[in-house]
């Protein structure tokens, strides 16, 4: 029987190469796919959206994205801004509320939507526990008895005042449909302008003892000051009515018909980006942070921890404290970016 006998140095050379192979082959997801691809991303001009942005931008620069400075617009600008290539991505397209900025800049043609940010978002109109109460009002329609409306009154005219939102967020629209499907404008004034000031009027109210009627959304720090059930109560609509006809959509919250679409945060991408960048797609695909969150953040933004830096740091706490589902959702955008480049 012959038995060949391999010299020391080569076999030590084979080892090492079967070593390193097997850690290569272990590594095989690199840790950085997003590395020399610059990236803009594209935020809404409200403050308070901004820190589910920054924690979709801190995970693309843990992928080796160079991330730069976001742009800020509103919603309409930010979709024809993707389509056109002049940004990369958001986190702040809600999927019901803007379909029609969505739909005209392109669509799906040149974007790419996907993932769920975050679900259950919520709008509607609300009116101080007290009022309703005292008055037993549950519907928005019961603002077209001018007495009803009359409490609301604010600036002596004898029309209820609304504290709407600002032109360009889109929910615009549909109150301005309803406050007319509805019969309303005889009797009730729609505020519009900046919109925190507006409610921070709204508030001084309250804390007087006066009757308000506001339009707002969840989340943000105005569900943690005016509390549903404690200090106001959500209004229902006798039917759903939405601008374009489409009244299917779920509206119903808690057994209340809001009239506003029970919605969800989705990302967007450039629809190029999207396919050079499996990994980007893949990371905002996966990520998800809840309403409760981004509320409590913002009440730290009330409270003043609000210029770019803290929320940023809010960021950076939040991604701290959920690091394994971070990691897990790094994770799974290396493993795409792998999969792409086989």
């Amino acid at each position: 029987m012959f038995t060949m006998t391999v010299p020391r140095p080569i076999l030590h050379a084979v080892t090492a190469l079967l070593i390193g192979c097997t850690a290569v082959c272990a590594n095989a997801a690199p840790a950085s796919p997003g590395e020399g691809v610059k990236v803009t991303p594209i935020f809404p001009s409200i403050a308070e959206e901004r820190f589910r942005g920054e924690i979709a931008t801190q995970g693309l620069r843990e992928l080796g994205y160079n991330v730069q400075e976001p742009k800020e617009t509103e919603y309409g600008v930010m979709m024809m801004a993707l389509a056109n290539g002049d940004a990369d991505f958001t986190v702040h397209l809600w999927d019901k509320l803007h379909e029609k900025f969505y739909t005209q800049a392109g669509g799906d043609d040149v974007m790419v939507k996907t993932g769920q940010i975050m679900p259950g978002v919520l709008q509607g109109y609300l009116i101080d526990k007290k009022t309703a109460q005292a008055h037993n009002i549950k519907y928005i329609t019961d603002l077209k008895k001018p007495e009803i409306a009359k409490l609301f009154d604010a600036d002596g005219d004898g029309k209820a005042d609304l504290t709407g939102c600002n032109p360009g967020w889109g929910c615009e629209l549909i109150i301005d449909h309803q406050m007319k499907a509805y019969g309303l404008q005889k009797t009730v004034h729609v505020n519009q302008g900046s919109y925190f000031a507006l409610m921070a009027d709204t508030i001084t109210r309250y804390k007087e003892g006066k009757p308000i009627l506001y339009f707002t959304w969840v989340p943000q720090w105005i569900a943690n000051v005016l509390v549903e059930d404690k200090d106001v109560v959500w209004l229902e609509v006798p039917k759903t009515d939405l601008p374009g006809g489409n009244n299917d959509v779920n509206t119903t919250y808690n057994g209340k018909n809001l009239g506003f679409a029970v919605d969800t945060v989705r990302a967007v991408l450039n629809k190029e980006f999207a396919e050079e960048n499996p990994a980007a797609l893949k990371f905002l695909s996966v990520m998800s942070i809840s309403t409760a969150d981004e509320s409590a953040q913002n009440m730290k933004m009330q409270q003043g921890e609000k210029s770019p830096e803290a929320i940023r740091g809010h960021a950076t706490q939040w991604i701290a404290e959920h690091r394994q589902q971070f990691d897990e959702w790094l994770q799974a955008a290396r493993a795409a970016a792998t999969q792409s480049a086989k």
